[in-house]
This record gives structure tokens, C-alpha cells and sequence, in this order.
């Protein structure tokens, strides 16, 4: 199993201290936190997209590149693309060149977003929010496949034979699928044979297993081979010494961002009880210390059938810089080595064990 980080560049202030530092200071941050990834043996870090002033990841390429200049071998991908008010070829022409930059770790995770402010931005209908993203992702992979591309749709000129360039080292350059919980979303990524990144942001994991049994199926009838239906988890998470520090850290700042993007969305407000619940053993958090994170990693592994990849969405809190590194390093030095052993080929399988 690859294990991970993602973050969305956040630049929400210390809901402890008031304190926010200047977007340059998030990103230099940020940077940083990437080359502690890479250093203690992390698979990927990803960067999502957002157009709004709470995060800095609106040109989430531009981060990457300058990530894969200070590593060396962390995989470099979104997290996720807005595929539906994006331009597919210069979305191909910005990853292939950040594939180029990186010697061959880039990939795309391709979705529609679980905001809306692109769409107007970039001159879109909210209410075409799938249509565009089925058309856009046909056009993506079409790009993929072939240097000159013939295409037509009805939300973009056609492309007659035009080239798309640069290529990337990578071929094909890895493109996953982010959903949700839409069935349709987990149908069509099976029938492309797309792997499947899932975004899990609360109650029970396994409350997912049926729709990843969908995609597996869905796979399978189309003509895929297993080994081409891997499927990520996208979670909220965090480390740190002891199940409490964790929580101490992590959770005032999740509230935080929670309630206050909830304020706009008529969300009612998430308490403390709320969270520590979703970090229990059923929950959909993994925050906690190395023993129980690996632990519940284990469990969600068992329940959905095998997992290819978890991603850690650390940065939708916001943390002291040094808390956040020491974070990223007991996941790369203590819980990768626990999940990776117990997973080997090879190891005899026990039930995690359970602690709060």
C-alpha cells in the first residue's frame, strides 16, 4: 500500500493563536513539508485546487514543479484536478511538463470538485457540472493516447489533428478518478479502467465497499484486469505523539475550517464530539498515534477489499509549521513501516487492534 499526504495550501489563521502567516511564508512551508515527505519515504503528496481566499493551491502545477525540483522520489499529483472548468490540453501540457521536470512521478487525479467557484470563474455552467466533466475527461484521455488529436464535443472547439506537446516521460502519464459517492462517478471510472481515488471525509468507511465492488465489477465486464483497478482513499488525518496530542492539535483547526466553509453551505455546526467520534475506530478519520492510525489503516484496508493507496489530508487545519512536520514524519517513519509489514506478502493476517 502507498501511503501519502495531500494538502490544500491552506491559509486559514491558528484558530488557537490568531496567528497567519503571509502567503509566502504558507508556501515556503509547504515546500518544506513536501521535502520531509520525500525524505522519510512517503509514496505521494498532492495538491488540490481551489479558487477561494482560505487556500493558495489555485495553480496547483506551479507547486508541484517547484516540489519536484527539492525531490527525488515522491510521486507528485492533484488532488484533485477540476477537470470540469479546466482546459484538458493545457491541463495535459502543464503535468506532462511537471512529469518532464520530475523525471516520471507526476499524475493527474481528475474530478469535479467539491466547490462550485470555478465554474462561474472560468466561464461555466453549474449546471452542466457532470456533462462537462464526462466530455472533459473523454477529451483528457484522447490527449493521452495519441500526439494529434481529433475530437469534438460540445463545450469545446473541436480539436482536427492539432498536436498536443510535451509528452511525458510516462506513458501513459497516470490519470486517476476522484469521486464521491455518486454509483455512476464509481461505474464509469470501472468501464474506463481508470484507477479510483475516493474521497472519504466522514462516517464509516465501510460504507463504501459496495460502491468500490461496483467499480471492481464494472471493470471486470468491460475487460480490465484487476491489477488496473486500483483504488486510493483521500482522508482526513493526522499524527502525532499520543492519541491525545493528535487530537489536541488537529481537531480545533478542522472545526474550524469546517464550520466556518459551513457557514456559506448551511451546514450546521460540528462540535468536538462530532470529530472525536469520526476518529474512533468506525470513523472516517485517521487521527491518532502511530499504533492506532496504522491499526485503523489496516481495518479500512480489510473492509474495502484492498486499497492501492491513502492519502493523508493533513493541511485542512491549520497547525503550527514544526507540529505539522513532526505529523508528516512519524507517518513516514512509523506508520508506513508498520502498514507496509503487516501487508507484505507473505504475513500472517491478524485483526488490528481497536483503541480510541
Amino acid at each position: 500500500m502507498q501511503l501519502g499526504v495531500d494538502s490544500f495550501a491552506s491559509a486559514i489563521p491558528d484558530p488557537a493563536t490568531g496567528r497567519n502567516p503571509t502567503p509566502e511564508e504558507h508556501l515556503q512551508e509547504l515546500l518544506e513539508e513536501i521535502e520531509l515527505a520525500d525524505r522519510v519515504g512517503l509514496d505521494v503528496f498532492g495538491i488540490g485546487e481551489h479558487h477561494r481566499a482560505e487556500f493558495l493551491d489555485s495553480a496547483q502545477a506551479v507547486i508541484l514543479a517547484a516540489a519536484a525540483a527539492r525531490t527525488k522520489r515522491i510521486r507528485l499529483t492533484s488532488a484533485v484536478t477540476v477537470l470540469s472548468a479546466a482546459d484538458p490540453v493545457r491541463v495535459f501540457e502543464e503535468f506532462a511538463t511537471l512529469d518532464l521536470i520530475s523525471h516520471g512521478r507526476a499524475e493527474i487525479v481528475a474530478g469535479r470538485g467539491s466547490f462550485v467557484e470555478s465554474y462561474p470563474l472560468f466561464g461555466y455552467r453549474l449546471e452542466d457540472y457532470d456533462d462537462l466533466f464526462v466530455e472533459k475527461l473523454d477529451l483528457l484521455l484522447a490527449i493521452r493516447s495519441n500526439r494529434e488529436v481529433h475530437w469534438s464535443g460540445k463545450h469545446r472547439p473541436p480539436l482536427t489533428g492539432q498536436g498536443v506537446f510535451p509528452r511525458p516521460v510516462q506513458d501513459p502519464l497516470p490519470i486517476w478518478v476522484g469521486v464521491g459517492g455518486t454509483p455512476t462517478s464509481f461505474a464509469r471510472a470501472g468501464t474506463l479502467g481508470l484507477p479510483l481515488m475516493v474521497a472519504i471525509i466522514g462516517g464509516p468507511p465501510a460504507r463504501f465497499r459496495p460502491l468500490v465492488d461496483l467499480y471492481r465489477e464494472a471493470g471486470r465486464r468491460a475487460g480490465h484486469a484487476p491489477e488496473e483497478l486500483a483504488v486510493g482513499l483521500h482522508m482526513i488525518g493526522f499524527l502525532g505523539e499520543t492519541n491525545e496530542r493528535a487530537a489536541d492539535d488537529f481537531l480545533p483547526g478542522l472545526a474550524y475550517t469546517v464550520n466556518e466553509i459551513g457557514k456559506e453551505r448551511g451546514w450546521s455546526p460540528t462540535t468536538r464530539a462530532r470529530l472525536e467520534a469520526e476518529r474512533g475506530p468506525d470513523g472516517a478519520y485517521l487521527v491518532g498515534d502511530a499504533d492506532t492510525v496504522a491499526a485503523k489503516i489496516l481495518a479500512v484496508n480489510a473492509a474495502l477489499g484492498g486499497v492501492t493507496r491513502i492519502t493523508f489530508q493533513m493541511g485542512v487545519s491549520s497547525v503550527a509549521h514544526a507540529t505539522m512536520m513532526r505529523s508528516i514524519e512519524i507517518l513516514g517513519t512509523q506508520v508506513a513501516p508498520k502498514v507496509r509489514k503487516r501487508l507484505a506478502p507473505g504475513a500472517k493476517p491478524r485483526p488490528p487492534t481497536r483503541r480510541s
